[in-house]
């Protein structure tokens, strides 16, 4: 059975996913297209981060991090540092953590939530997943700007 429970960014076998998942951006985008998060960054205090088990076996990961509102605006967060191994994939353990990542920030009241990914070829299945769960693409919010290689989708919750 496969578990979602929140985790550490620096634990061992999270960091080493985490490594790839930084390599993979960077060999596919240009650097300064690249908006992927570090294990130290994924530690901050406005980001939530959780990870997908099966027997102790780490599946995948994600995070939401809460995006500053202006006072007496609704909450709303982003998508950060999906992932799954490799080993994991097309089990829909990705399913899993974007509806466990959507559930926590409906029961955080967030009126919204945000994601940016890449437009090359490579983000296509992540594209599509966003699309199956009713994201929509829409502006650059909080402080990204226009990027030929990004997309950047929201979805009201």
């Amino acid at each position: 059975m496969i578990s979602i429970d929140r985790d550490n960014p620096t634990r061992d076998d999270v960091h080493r996913l985490l490594s790839e998942h930084l390599a993979d951006m960077f060999a596919t985008s240009p650097a300064e297209s690249v908006h992927a998060l570090d294990h130290s960054a994924l530690s901050a205090e406005s980001v939530t981060f959780w990870t997908a088990r099966e027997d102790g076996a780490l599946l995948g990961c994600g995070a939401l991090k809460l995006l500053d509102a202006a006072p007496g605006a609704a909450g709303q967060g982003e998508i950060k540092s999906m992932r799954t191994t490799t080993t994991a994939r097309g089990r829909g353990v990705a399913t899993l953590v974007l509806r466990h990542l959507l559930d926590e920030a409906r029961s955080r009241n967030l009126e919204r939530v945000y994601l940016e990914t890449g437009t090359e070829d490579y983000f296509a299945p992540a594209r599509r997943l966003y699309a199956r769960h009713g994201f929509t693409e829409c502006a650059p919010f909080a402080d990204y700007v226009l990027d030929p290689h990004s997309v950047f989708m929201k979805l009201r919750l």
